[in-house]
C-alpha cells in the first residue's frame, strides 16, 4: 500500500448537510500555493472572478475570461487537497441560453476537476440552476451584491436599501434554492435581511458583509490578508502583508544596492580539489 494516503475531497453533499450547523469557512484562491494554505482551514475554496481585479487590476469583474477561470482553477485544484472547490463563470459565460450555460460549466468541470460553478442569481437565474443541476453540474448561487452587474448598478452598491429591493433579492435566493443551488452567497446586504434570507432557503448561506446568522462566511483572502491598501468595511483585516512586504523588498533593495546581497553564505563555491573545467 501507498504511504502517500489520498485525502478525500468535501462534497457538495457535505456543505448542504451544514445547514444550522457549524459555521462554513470559506476564502478565495487563485493559485496552488494559495490554494495549498488555505486548503487545512477551509471547507469551500471559491475560485471566484474576483480575480480580474485581485491579480490582473482589473476595475471590475466585468472583463474575466472563461479561460482566465479555468487557469486559475487548474492551479487551485493542484494546490489544494480536501476542501470543495467552486469556480465562478465569468461574465456573459451563462447568461444567453441554457445550452451555452451547460456548455460553458461542463467545459469549467471537465478542465478543471473542480467540484461545482457559482453563478450570479439574477432573476433569470433559475431556470439555468436547474438546467445544471438536472444534467449533473451543482450549482452554488449568488444574490444581493453582484459585482458582474456593477454596470446597471453604477457602481458596488449595497443590497436591500428599500422595500422593493429587499423582496427582490429574497426572491432571488429562493428561486435559487429551489431550482437546486446547494449554497448560496448573499454578498452586501442589510443583517436582517441575510438572516432572513437564511431562514428563508433550506440551503446554506456564505455571508460576505452579510449577516454572522448566515450557515457560513467568505472573503476575498487578499483583503483579509491586507494585501490592499483599501479594502469594503465588511472586511476584517487578519494580517498587514502590503507593509511586511514593502519592509521586505526595501531591505532587499537596500542589501542589493549596498553589495550586502549576496554574502559569501549565498554563494556558491568550487569544491577543493576541483578543476574550473570539471
Amino acid at each position: 500500500m501507498s504511504s502517500h494516503t489520498k485525502i478525500a475531497r468535501k462534497t457538495v453533499r457535505h456543505i448542504t448537510a451544514s445547514k444550522g450547523k457549524a459555521p462554513l469557512v470559506c476564502l478565495t484562491a487563485y493559485d496552488a500555493p494559495m490554494g495549498a494554505l488555505l486548503d487545512a482551514h477551509c471547507d469551500l475554496i471559491l475560485v471566484g472572478d474576483s480575480v480580474g481585479m485581485v491579480v490582473h487590476g482589473m476595475s471590475s469583474t466585468v472583463g474575466v475570461s472563461l479561460d482566465m477561470m479555468i487557469m486559475h482553477g487548474q492551479a487551485v485544484m493542484r494546490g489544494s487537497q480536501q476542501a470543495l472547490v467552486v469556480v465562478d463563470m465569468p461574465f456573459g459565460s451563462y447568461e444567453t441560453s441554457l445550452d451555452q450555460a451547460f456548455l460553458n460549466a461542463a467545459r469549467i468541470l471537465k478542465e478543471t476537476g473542480c467540484q461545482a460553478v457559482k453563478i450570479e442569481s439574477g432573476t433569470y437565474a433559475a431556470d439555468q440552476i436547474s438546467h445544471l443541476v438536472a444534467r449533473g453540474i451543482p450549482v452554488m448561487g449568488h444574490v444581493g451584491l453582484r459585482p458582474q452587474a456593477v454596470n446597471v448598478d453604477g457602481g458596488f452598491r449595497a443590497k436591500g436599501r428599500t422595500s422593493e429591493e429587499r423582496d427582490r433579492v429574497l426572491a432571488e435566493a429562493i428561486a435559487a434554492e429551489r431550482a437546486g443551488a446547494f449554497a448560496i452567497v448573499v454578498e452586501g446586504v442589510a443583517d436582517d435581511l441575510a438572516a432572513e434570507i437564511t431562514q428563508a432557503v433550506a440551503c446554506p448561506t456564505i455571508g460576505i458583509g452579510a449577516s454572522s446568522q448566515c450557515d457560513g462566511q467568505i472573503l476575498v483572502t487578499d483583503d483579509m490578508l491586507g494585501r490592499f491598501e483599501w479594502a469594503p468595511k465588511f472586511v476584517r483585516r487578519y494580517a498587514d502583508l502590503r507593509a511586511i512586504i514593502d519592509t521586505a523588498v526595501g531591505e532587499f533593495a537596500e542589501d542589493v544596492r549596498s553589495r550586502r546581497f549576496p554574502s559569501e553564505a549565498e554563494l556558491y563555491k568550487l569544491s577543493k580539489g576541483q578543476s574550473k573545467a570539471g
